[in-house]
């Protein structure tokens, strides 16, 4: 087999303990992250790390490997927030196409969501990284610790911390995929009609619209705020004209979303949190160096 292309022997004990688990790591390292590109770097770190230890003294391969992970994603998540205090405009996380069973998976669904993800991105690298582990994934604190370099003791405490912090910003009642999707398709036929009222209808009145375009496509560099200011900025950039503009629907993150087409060019990728019926948060993704995930399903998995 290949590994980001470092060949290895197909039936090594290694290699086998390293592709069953192959999908959690990246799961993890992603959750860490948002970046799909960076975790697949800190697998590849974690194979290199991984073939040098002795398994006759690992006890628990999976847990070993998930601690490995979390050390590489920890490092790069803290070289990622200084190179994100540069970024230009909102950094949102890199949307990945995923199966339908992400989506019947309630918990993995939240946990992968743009509106998790950025709360995610409030928390120190530590509190992120204890956070993640225990609440995605039920990671023991004595096995959290051994990753994150902590005492148990002060485990417990930072993922008090975190969760009370992230709490008080998620969202405040879970919304099934087909929720999402009927308010997703109201979106979508108010785009598609240059309905300005329809826009408004489906928008809560404090929504929040975050642009991505990384400074390599035009974006706002500021959170737009209020339902009349986001179906105005939505309408003047979105609405179809001519035919140059298509929405389709795709699941993203674990979600209903759409990926946009300008001209027969893939030109993003929207995603949305919705409370009571409502958008409350809508996320446009136009970075180009983000939308390479979308083409094929990416394998999620807490298992």
């Amino acid at each position: 087999m290949r590994t980001r292309g470092l060949a290895v022997e197909a039936h090594d004990p290694a290699t086998e303990s390293f592709v069953a688990h192959r999908n959690l790591l990246f799961t993890v390292a992603y959750e860490m992250l948002g970046s799909a590109a960076d975790a697949e770097d800190v697998l590849q770190e974690t194979w290199l790390r991984w073939v040098k230890v002795d398994l006759a003294e690992v006890a628990d391969p999976r847990a070993y490997l998930v601690r490995i992970t979390t050390r590489q994603a920890l490092n790069r998540l803290r070289t990622a927030s200084r190179r994100r205090e540069a970024y230009v405009g909102p950094w949102l996380p890199e949307p990945l196409l995923t199966a339908p069973d992400v989506a019947e998976d309630a918990e993995l669904a939240e946990s992968v969501s743009m509106a998790m993800m950025l709360v995610l991105e409030t928390l120190s690298p530590t509190e992120r990284a204890v956070f993640v582990l225990r609440e995605a994934f039920d990671v023991g604190y004595e096995e959290i610790a051994a990753a994150v370099g902590k005492t148990p003791a002060a485990v417990r405490q930072i993922a008090h911390r975190a969760r009370r912090h992230v709490d008080a910003r998620r969202p405040r009642a879970a919304v099934s995929p087909g929720q999402t999707r009927a308010v997703m398709e109201s979106f979508r036929l108010a785009l598609e009609t240059g309905d300005l009222q329809g826009l408004l209808d489906v928008l809560a009145p404090e929504t929040v619209l975050l642009t991505d375009g990384g400074g390599l496509r035009k974006a706002a560099v500021r959170p737009i705020v209020t339902a009349d200011k986001v179906a105005r900025f939505v309408a003047g950039r979105l609405a179809v004209r001519g035919g140059t503009m298509a929405f389709t629907f795709t699941t993203a993150n674990g979600s209903p979303a759409l990926l946009v087409h300008r001209e027969g060019e893939l030109d993003g990728v929207i995603a949305i949190s919705v409370e009571d019926d409502r958008i409350t948060g809508l996320y446009y993704v136009r970075n180009p160096e983000k939308l390479t995930r979308v083409a094929s399903e990416i394998p999620l998995t807490r298992a």
